[in-house]
Parts: structure tokens; C-alpha cells; sequence
């Protein structure tokens, strides 16, 4: 099958471009508001996007909760989401109104970020605290913004827990952690194997 994506007309029950570009990490953003309140909420479009410096992003589907609070203080963590914690990841997406500590509401513990005023879960196996370099609303080829607000910040301190380190390195098969597929699906990526990249004939 083939379609163009102005009409759209896939001819199938839901949309399927989600569930093509998958797995996509998961984003559980930790954030604090300028009143003091905290936040967090889980973002399916959300990756690193470079090593040196060590940057990351997340784009929301319009200004939600998440994105004002980094627009007011300029920073957020990004909490590793593992098999262990997904359905509380899950409970945390719950759509209640502004102020309201999603982190009490999962039954998450909110700890204080070291190097950034933001909160990050503290059941979490890794976290990325992160300071903003830039928000900025995509534009399609008409030139027009659209309403997706995306967020991108350096990485200035990450926590690990020893749990899930063996022989020096992160294991995955113990993280077990969960990815983003198309509809209401996710995976789990804990069936790890190893591919070395080919040498220069």
C-alpha cells in the first residue's frame, strides 16, 4: 500500500506513522513550576539527540504542564521508565489540572534534582538532570508553526543505580526498559544482542 499524507487516506482503522517509527523512548519528565509545584508526565517523542555535549529532547503536543513549567524555570529531568515501574509511568499520564503532584498520585517518591531545581523519581533506575538550551515550535512546509512545543536541554548530571550495572557496563536485561510503539502498545527491551560494526575493507 501506498499514501500521501495531506489526505491521509491510509484506508486503515487508526493512523499508523506511530507505529512505524517505534520503539521510541520514553520521556518521563520531572519538572517544577515557578509556584513551587511539581510535575511529571510521560512524553512518547523524546530522545537523545547528541553525545558531545550530552543533549536530549521532548516535544509536547501543545504547552501541557511539563513544557510551561521548563519555559519558567529552565530545567526538568528525564527518568529511565523499566518494566518495574511502567504502570505507575502509565498513572502518571492521568490528565488533571495544573499543580497537581503527579509523583504523590503514582505513589513515586520526588526527589530533589542535585545540580537542577526539578524533581526526578526516585524509584528510577536512571535520571538525566537537564538544563534548557532551547524551546521551539516546529514548522511544516507551509512555513507554519505547529502546535507542538519541543524542548531540548544539556545534560548536566546523571544518576545510576548500581542495580543495574554488571561487568562496567548498564545491562539492559536488568533494566528491562519499556519503549513506545504505535497505538496503545509499548515493548520492552530486555532481549539484548550485540552487533560489532564492520571494518573498513
Amino acid at each position: 500500500m501506498f499514501y500521501t499524507t495531506d489526505t491521509n487516506q491510509h484506508g486503515l482503522p487508526h493512523d499508523p506513522f506511530k507505529a512505524i517509527v517505534t520503539p521510541r523512548p520514553i520521556g518521563w519528565i520531572g519538572s517544577k513550576g515557578r509556584d513551587g509545584s511539581i510535575n511529571l508526565s510521560p512524553y512518547s517523542f523524546f530522545n537523545a539527540i547528541s553525545d558531545r555535549p550530552k543533549l536530549v529532547m521532548f516535544s509536547s503536543t501543545g504547552r501541557k504542564d511539563s513544557a510551561r513549567n521548563v519555559e519558567e524555570t529552565g530545567v526538568f529531568t528525564a527518568n529511565l521508565v523499566s518494566r518495574n515501574l511502567v504502570e505507575k509511568m502509565n498513572h502518571s499520564s492521568i490528565s488533571v489540572p495544573y499543580g497537581t503532584n503527579e509523583f504523590a498520585l503514582a505513589g513515586l517518591t520526588a526527589e530533589p534534582g542535585r545540580l537542577v531545581d526539578a524533581p526526578y523519581v526516585g524509584e528510577a533506575f536512571a535520571v538525566l538532570e537537564c538544563r534548557v538550551t532551547e524551546i521551539m515550535q516546529p514548522k511544516g512546509l507551509d512555513g507554519q508553526p505547529t502546535e507542538n512545543v519541543m524542548v531540548f536541554g544539556q545534560v548536566v548530571g546523571i544518576h545510576i543505580d548500581e542495580a543495574i550495572i554488571r561487568d562496567g557496563r548498564l545491562d539492559m536485561a536488568l533494566a528491562r526498559p519499556v519503549a513506545r510503539m504505535g497505538y496503545m502498545d509499548y515493548s520492552e527491551g530486555s532481549d539484548v544482542f550485540e552487533l560489532v560494526r564492520p571494518k573498513t575493507p
